[in-house]
């Protein structure tokens, strides 16, 4: 890995670190958060069969690593941050999951140093973690030695277009509006006062990446007509549109165009056995 990538991910891992004592705080009473999380989970719980083994990427605090367990799963949970990994193992010891969950300190670009290679029935990574990486293509490239035949791959990207945020144009939110349209630059983040680049990637980049070896399953909008969960408190000021807005995701959520143009889209795929 370059020494520009190395350094970012050092970054990422160190303004994640410095997060991880309040994460679960930030994020627990945000209605949207726990959309985003139910629809996810949804998507995951089509394609898991019984007493999965799953490889989990940027796995935070371990919260679908804990609800992965809870449902009969084995779950190999990684991340880049030291600090993000001792709250999990904390959160392991208190629900007695010692028997389902391990984890290793391990960046999705060096998977080919993970200790436990599986190999494994899913691999998984929620809330944009890949986005972190210019070297997307070197992640994907190693998914194939670490899964079984017929493994399921299901992520959570950032796309380059995002509705909500380039309606933020007419607002005169312009950096927000076009912050996407970065190229491979990428664009800064910034997490606890401690900045970081990020970079977005279309479907069709995934999907260029895993077709000789994988077949497309679905791909979803997320936070495509509901709001991205930033835009503070929106559920709760407005429940009977938010209600609406829900019903209308949920039933385009895998249409055209819907599917591209949300905060984010979950997408999923198969190893050809």
């Amino acid at each position: 890995m370059s020494s520009s990538s190395t350094i970012n991910e050092q970054q990422a891992s160190n303004a994640f670190g410095k997060q991880s004592a309040v994460f679960d705080k930030i994020y627990a009473d945000n209605t949207i958060i726990h959309y985003k999380r139910e629809r996810v989970r949804a998507q995951l719980s089509e394609y898991l069969t019984t007493n999965s083994f799953i490889l989990e990427l940027n796995s935070g605090t371990g919260e679908d690593a804990i609800w992965l367990a809870q449902q009969g799963h084995h779950v190999h949970a990684t991340d880049i941050s030291a600090g993000m990994q001792e709250i999990l193992q904390q959160k392991v010891k208190v629900s007695s999951l010692d028997n389902k969950i391990t984890n290793e300190l391990c960046s999705f670009t060096d998977l080919e140093k993970l200790e436990h290679r599986g190999p494994y029935d899913m691999i998984f990574s929620n809330f944009a973690g890949l986005n972190c990486t210019s070297k997307l293509d070197k992640v994907l490239s190693s998914f194939s030695s670490l899964l079984k035949p017929q493994g399921i791959i299901t992520l959570v990207i950032l796309p380059k277009f995002c509705l909500w945020e380039f309606l933020l144009f007419f607002k005169g939110k312009f950096k927000t509006a076009f912050r996407r349209f970065s190229g491979d630059k990428g664009t800064r983040a910034q997490v606890e006062g401690i900045q970081f680049n990020c970079w977005y990637y279309n479907p069709s980049y995934l999907i260029k990446n895993l077709k000789n070896e994988f077949d497309l399953l679905a791909i979803e909008g997320l936070c495509t007509i509901v709001p991205p969960s930033y835009i503070e408190r929106f559920a709760e000021k407005h429940p009977k549109l938010y209600s609406l807005l829900v019903s209308k995701e949920n039933k385009w959520k895998r249409k055209w165009p819907w599917k591209f143009i949300g905060d984010y889209y979950i997408i999923s795929f198969q190893k050809r056995a």
